[in-house]
């Protein structure tokens, strides 16, 4: 971990078989507060996993998972998410149908959804709590620089606008911990400035942020150290251009020449 920096997220044994695939094999990794990770490493490697596992849609096996020193393994996803563990996807998932700005109001952390009971007991209270989320999304709106589409249907969006949008979503969580999954993927120009700004002003405000993404430039400009993982198992854990640098990481990567007797070398000089 960077420096002496605070950990935020604090992974510890995480382990995950699918059958006679195992998709996190001991895993143990701590991000700092303030700090950028980058997961790299070829398809299949269980990088997404990892995500998964961190937000609950995937159960654990074994292992320990904290966010700030509290415990949120074995918590359902919509808990950890009210912790403060806010993610993306690889495929935006944004709402169609709605509106821009809706779609991040759905994303606020205290949302307080539909509810019989709120709405006819708690009116004063949800009131105020959608005035703060609206006040909320104007800031993302602002951030991810899509306050002029705020009326615009989710729809009519570009792909790195939604992209935009999804993560915007995810930044209304307003939580110590950011998973972001191939945030560049399809993006070029001004979005990919854009979201480069954002995860700098996030990790500045003192979010742990982790990311996964094929953009081996994005990583090398944006993350403070790298995380190679290989089937399930962290490989390596430094320096993005010292991973980079890695013959042995290189050919895991690329798979021209990867082959087991490569991963296992490399495994026990890791």
């Amino acid at each position: 971990m960077k420096g002496n920096s605070t950990v935020t997220l604090d992974i510890r044994g995480l382990s995950k078989r699918f059958g006679g695939i195992v998709v996190a094999d001991g895993l143990n990794l701590q991000i700092g507060k303030g700090e950028i990770v980058g997961l790299i490493g070829p398809n299949g490697a269980g990088k997404t996993s990892l995500f998964n596992l961190v937000t609950g849609f995937v159960p654990a096996d074994a292992g320990e998972i904290s966010i700030d020193g509290q415990r949120i393994d074995g918590l359902p996803p919509h808990q950890r998410a009210r912790i403060g563990v806010a993610r993306t996807w690889q495929n935006a998932r944004i709402f169609q149908s709605l509106s821009v700005f809706d779609n991040l109001l759905i994303g606020a952390r205290d949302y307080p959804g539909e509810s019989v009971f709120n709405n006819a007991f708690r009116r004063r209270e949800l009131a105020e709590q959608r005035e703060k989320s609206m006040a909320q999304a104007e800031i993302v709106l602002a951030r991810v620089r899509l306050d002029h589409k705020a009326d615009a249907f989710a729809s009519d969006l570009s792909f790195g606008q939604q992209k935009l949008l999804a993560i915007g979503r995810a930044l209304m969580n307003n939580g110590p911990c950011l998973l972001l999954d191939e945030p560049m993927a399809g993006v070029a120009g001004h979005i990919y400035e854009t979201i480069g700004d954002v995860i700098r002003s996030e990790a500045a405000a003192g979010t742990a942020v982790c990311l996964v993404e094929h953009n081996v430039g994005f990583v090398r400009e944006l993350c403070h150290r790298g995380v190679f993982m290989f089937t399930g198992k962290i490989m390596a854990d430094g320096p993005v251009d010292e991973l980079l640098k890695d013959q042995r990481l290189t050919e895991l990567y690329f798979g021209a020449k990867a082959d087991k007797r490569a991963a296992a070398e490399l495994e026990v000089t890791a």
